[in-house]
């Protein structure tokens, strides 16, 4: 199981909408780096849910459902079905991560505005270190 981390601004697409709705369809993605994540998830795999703008944070995480296909709507790009797993409390903010000094070489630090990327395996156990008990 890989774990990837997702960017979506809050007034566009919001965990609480995720939650609400249970299940989604990962688009508009259109950075090639960024579909060529999307391309590599797979049923299972995790995906940390992150709200960019304003106070930039991991606010929840989300489980792929479906193997990735072309996006209907953008043939360049690609898709995948996501379900809601559960809201990360407290929020783990742009800011900690980077304060961390352990993840200078992560696309999430490096490139500010990279939609959807991979996260390091050393990311997910400082994460479960940060949230015990949080079953990441």
């Amino acid at each position: 199981m890989k774990y990837f981390l997702a960017k979506t601004d809050p007034e566009t697409y919001s965990v609480d909408q995720l939650e609400r709705e249970k299940t989604t369809v990962w688009d508009g993605v259109t950075n090639p780096q960024a579909v060529r994540n999307i391309k590599e998830m797979r049923p299972k795999d995790r995906i940390f849910v992150y709200h960019s703008g304003g106070q930039a944070a991991i606010v929840g995480l989300a489980r792929v459902l479906s193997e990735p296909r072309p996006d209907p709507k953008n043939p360049k790009s690609a898709v995948v079905d996501l379900e809601f797993m559960k809201r990360l409390e407290p929020n783990v903010t742009l800011a900690k991560i980077k304060q961390s000094g352990l993840f200078a070489d992560w696309a999430l630090v490096r490139q500010g505005r990279l939609s959807t990327m991979e996260a390091p395996q050393k990311f997910v156990d400082w994460m479960r270190e940060k949230l015990p008990g949080s079953n990441i």
